[in-house]
């Protein structure tokens, strides 16, 4: 019975994460949903200043502190350890929830405006390309263990969740971390910028490097000098000149959002 219990709220956890996930994208772009980063109750810019920050800074710790080693051992004397990942996305759609719902546009100044149409539709690819590219990059380290499933489902298979492998599939021999590239890539790629924009893009632009450094430091800790040659060897978040190696060879595990890992 425990063992279904955990795979329904793995399953339930997955399923509010993506369709978080979804609306964030249509949030940060003002596509489609009714509230987004440009769309919302008017305020005065000091009150939509402080509350916006105050919802990026919720949003980053929560994100990030739950994501490091040290919190996951204390974290699972409390929860399961198969549910632990599936809570940490629970957790993140309450922060995301809670940005959705509070945040205040700001609508002027406006930073800059693209009218041109062939740059208009240039700056589109770019988003949509950035999104693709953290999808692909989930599923080319493990889609279902980064959301949670492959350990919500565990018990029900009799086994254990699996331990971390150190590779580099396809785009983490070009970058250590493409997951966050394509975010960045989403964050700035659109054709207008209004100060509330440049808010949120700059803001989860910080934390992609604040998490990046916390994530590293677990990584060199977990996977030591591998993991260090590794980093010497590829860009972070932009290429190096003879960074890919052969697809077959195992040198390295992809560093993770928080995300998140998308995520940790």
């Amino acid at each position: 019975m425990r063992a279904l219990l955990s795979a329904l709220y793995g399953l339930a956890a997955y399923l509010a994460s993506q369709a978080a996930l979804l609306y964030f994208i249509g949030f940060s772009s003002n596509l489609v949903v009714p509230r987004s980063v440009d769309v919302g109750p008017s305020a005065g810019w000091q009150e939509a200043v402080l509350t916006d920050v105050l919802l990026l800074a919720v949003f980053g710790v929560q994100h990030s502190v739950m994501a490091r080693q040290g919190f996951k051992r204390w974290w699972t004397r409390v929860v399961p350890p198969v549910v632990e990942r599936s809570t940490y996305l629970v957790a993140t759609c309450a922060a995301l929830l809670l940005m959705f719902r509070c945040w205040l546009p700001i609508d002027t100044p406006v930073v800059w405006r693209v009218e041109s149409g062939p740059a208009v539709m240039l700056l589109w690819g770019l988003f949509g390309l950035g999104w693709l590219i953290v999808a692909v990059s989930s599923f080319l380290i493990n889609h279902f263990e980064l959301f949670g499933l492959q350990q919500a489902f565990s018990p029900l298979r009799g086994g254990q969740p699996a331990a971390s492998e150190f590779r580099t599939p396809l785009l983490y021999r070009c970058v250590r971390h493409p997951l966050y590239a394509g975010l960045m890539l989403g964050f700035w790629s659109v054709p207008v910028m209004t100060a509330g924009r440049l808010l949120f893009a700059a803001g989860l632009s910080a934390y992609v490097l604040i998490g990046i450094a916390f994530e590293e430091r677990d990584l060199l800790r977990l996977f030591g000098e591998r993991y260090g040659a590794y980093r010497q060897r590829v860009g972070m978040l932009l290429p190096r000149l003879r960074t890919f190696h052969p697809a077959g060879r195992r040198d390295a595990r992809p560093a993770t959002p928080h995300t998140h890992r998308t995520g940790g």
